[in-house]
């Protein structure tokens, strides 16, 4: 547990200060520095899903606001979720299985990009991978549910209440901290299915997952309500489904194909002794089963997103490793677990990591993310006078001041009726369209903070404020200067009437992207 644990925190560690946040961490860390009160005011109107990430952030940033402090607890969540994959991998085959088993979740890119990020996919993993251990643990001690059960029954009553109870807790903390977490209940469910445990296992399984869903049941119907907050994702399709799996196995062809191949003889083993949990059985539903499920209801109500179901990403390793593991011991010589066998894979791992390093190392740049606000503060405070009017297009650009509130210093946000904090939000509240047309007409020049596809055809923003303000714009102005940042447009407009003979600025090129994205 420890070697893959070490390796996960110094991939983590390696580049976590990349000098920009983008927009879901800018959210993390300007919601996680209000007051306790004022998140949970916040929390009745949006984002209840990450409302306990919000509470526990708030008392990491306690410490001291900055970039490295909001990604280290991601960091650790991945160490530890590396510790306990290899925990699990020993447990259901042996310590040489688990080795190879976390230290190849540590190298996965998608880990890696996840340990980096100030949100709280991470932690969720790790929490799935401790609910998951805690499970097979506890089968083990429940009478009639196999060999090693039946030698532990001794005095053991305790115990297994014990183990079902953490086995609930966990797996409940891990759902408030993401709600999708409870699909986890339906791999479970296979799992203990296919190792066909006894009716006493069913039942304890069954009060402990009913305590969970009614544990999550209160946030899970506030969040339905805040439904619209993902209404920006579309149906998956195929193309998404295999993207997903290459991100699980290996981004690269040599690593994806070798993964899939090494895994296929561990599926030989998926059903074993009655009542006896195999790896497969455990790994198979892990991997396979929340990302469908997702999947298939986002067929009536779109809801997947692959960093949701991050913590499946667990099963792939297991099974990678559980079936070279059974390769390195079809041979009767090498049954007997050799260190040179052991060292073998762990050197497989270590070509595996060189060869995935380019995506790593990409992957460490700020400009790699959706987008780098810390840049565009950049740009408006090179651009920006104090004084200078600005409209963000949509509402959310604002994320870019509250996170670095430098580059806007002394600026008039011409649309905000009340501040963030102060109004509940996520990014303030806006006056109506009245009003707006009021603060507009008495303007000679504004800069508009955009989103790239709010001001190009043929996608609109949804929100009717928004169109007005575009509307407006290109009604009475003219524009002028442009600067572009991934994503983002700064855009100088005066007003028609004011406006000298010449050219207008054209469209600026997007930002190069460092290749290799995984």
């Amino acid at each position: 547990m420890a070697t893959p644990a070490a390796v996960m925190l110094v991939l983590g560690l390696w580049g976590i200060d990349r000098g920009g946040m983008w927009r879901d961490e800018a959210v993390t860390f300007q919601v996680a520095r209000r007051s306790v009160p004022e998140i949970w005011r916040l929390l009745h109107d949006v984002d209840a899903v990450h409302g306990l990430y919000y509470l526990v952030m708030h008392a990491v940033l306690a410490l001291g606001p900055g970039e490295v402090l909001l990604r280290l607890p991601s960091v650790c969540g991945a160490a530890a979720a590396a510790a306990l994959v290899a925990a699990l991998g020993a447990r259901l085959v042996g310590p040489r299985a688990g080795l190879w088993a976390g230290l190849l979740y540590a190298i996965t890119p998608m880990v890696g990009h996840y340990a980096q990020e100030g949100r709280s996919y991470a932690l969720v993993a790790a929490g799935a991978a401790g609910a998951t251990l805690l499970l097979v643990r506890a089968v083990d001690r429940t009478p009639g549910s196999g060999e090693r059960a039946g030698r532990e029954q001794a005095g053991a009553a305790g115990r297994r209440g014990r183990g079902w109870w953490a086995y609930g807790a966990v797996l409940g903390v891990t759902c408030l901290l993401h709600e999708f977490a409870v699909l986890l209940l339906l791999a479970h469910a296979v799992t203990l299915a296919l190792a066909r445990v006894a009716r006493g296992v069913w039942c304890r399984w069954a009060c402990a997952a009913g305590a969970v869903v009614l544990a999550l049941l209160p946030m899970a119907l506030v969040s339905h309500a805040q439904s619209a907050q993902v209404s920006w994702l579309r149906e998956p399709d195929l193309d998404r489904a295999q993207a997903l799996l290459r991100a699980f196995a290996g981004p690269t062809p040599a690593v994806y194909w070798t993964c899939l191949a090494l895994a296929a003889p561990a599926l030989t083993r998926l059903v074993g002794r009655r009542g006896e949990i195999t790896c497969a059985a455990v790994a198979l539903p892990l991997a396979v089963v929340p990302p469908v499920t997702l999947m298939l209801a986002s067929r009536f109500s779109p809801l997947y997103v692959d960093r949701y179901v991050l913590y499946a990403l667990a099963g792939v390793p297991l099974l990678v490793a559980a079936g070279a593991d059974r390769v390195a011991g079809w041979p009767a010589r090498s049954r007997s677990g050799s260190p040179l066998l052991t060292l073998a894979g762990v050197l497989a791992v270590a070509v595996a990591l060189a060869h995935q390093l380019p995506l790593l190392r990409a992957d460490r740049f700020a400009d790699h993310r959706p987008d780098n606000l810390a840049a565009v503060s950049r740009v408006a405070a090179r651009e920006l006078r104090p004084g200078d009017p600005v409209l963000f297009v949509p509402g959310q650009t604002r994320a870019t001041a509250l996170a670095y509130p430098a580059g806007f210093r002394g600026m008039r946000d011409v649309a905000l009726a009340a501040g963030a904090s102060a109004s509940g939000t996520l990014y303030g509240t806006e006056v109506d369209a009245k009003i707006l047309r009021r603060r507009l007409a008495a303007l000679d020049r504004v800069w508009v903070v955009a989103d790239r596809y709010a001001v190009q055809p043929p996608r609109r923003p949804r929100n009717p404020l928004d169109r007005l303000k575009l509307s407006v714009v290109t009604e009475q102005f003219v524009l002028r200067e442009q600067s572009a940042r991934d994503r983002v447009l700064l855009r100088l407009y005066v007003r028609r009437t004011l406006a000298t003979d010449g050219p207008v600025a054209q469209a600026a090129p997007p930002a190069p992207r460092r290749p290799g994205h995984w």
